[in-house]
């Protein structure tokens, strides 16, 4: 099976500061891949690297079988982004939020308006359509800004903190959709904080000061180091962090 995101050696330096240092590591189709590391880690740099966003010093890396140097758009088009701020525009409606961002990712009229209306039954949102999303709960918002990034059927969906300033039954929900979308063959690609989430992810990597420094299943990592949680993981490693934000 070849690999949607695929990196060798993916460097970002600053200067003389290097922001990501060689990182090296294939993400499959349909895989729920996390992306960790304390503040200052290098995550977001990384991030912007594989969106296409931020031209890397050094390294090779493929996103959906597009090459990171030459070949942004393509990426672009392929992917779908979630920030942590809520990216939508709350003087719009639902359904106005959803058109739009189908026509900027290129939909035609007539799957535009298919897509609208799938999304809004799938969220059971058809009666609020015509409502400012100012006025949805964070919860509703945080779906709809996740469904609006597969609106045209994305390989890759980068999402990130995705979750931040919910509450836990709305994170539950929210990683049904991402259940959800990972059926249907999308792959996720997540930085989170919260490291209960690290546990549902099928592999998980932990940057510390621009390297990975630890990469696997949650289970094994938990095994390797000896502990129950991969908050523990996590703080035996980032422990050990000597730059912050």
């Amino acid at each position: 099976m070849q690999a949607v995101i695929e990196a060798r050696e993916l460097t970002k330096s600053f200067g003389s500061f290097i922001a990501a240092n060689k990182l090296t590591f294939d993400v499959m189709p349909g895989e729920i891949f996390g992306f960790l590391g304390a503040n200052g880690a290098g995550k977001t740099t990384a991030m912007r690297m594989l969106c296409g966003l931020s031209i890397p010093t050094s390294g090779e890396a493929r996103i959906a079988g597009f090459d990171v140097y030459t070949q942004t758009e393509k990426i672009k088009q392929n992917i779908g982004y979630m920030s942590q701020k809520f990216s939508l525009y709350e003087d719009l409606t639902v359904k106005e939020n959803i058109r739009f961002y189908g026509g900027i990712y290129g939909l035609k009229i007539p799957q535009i308006k298919k897509k609208t209306d799938e999304l809004l039954h799938e969220l059971q949102l058809t009666q609020e359509a015509d409502k400012l999303v100012r006025e949805l709960p964070l919860g509703w918002k945080q779906k709809l800004s996740f469904s609006v990034a597969l609106v045209h059927d994305p390989k890759i969906v980068f999402l990130d903190e995705p979750t931040g300033g919910v509450d836990p039954i709305t994170r539950r929900q929210f990683w049904d959709l991402i259940y959800y979308a990972t059926s249907k063959g999308i792959t996720v690609f997540v930085t989170t904080h919260y490291m209960d989430e690290a546990e549902y992810c099928n592999r998980v990597s932990i940057m510390v000061d621009g390297v990975i420094e630890a990469l696997d299943k949650p289970s094994v990592l938990k095994q390797k180091f000896n502990v129950d949680s991969m908050e523990e993981v996590f703080y035996l490693l980032a422990r050990k962090a000597k730059r912050s934000e």
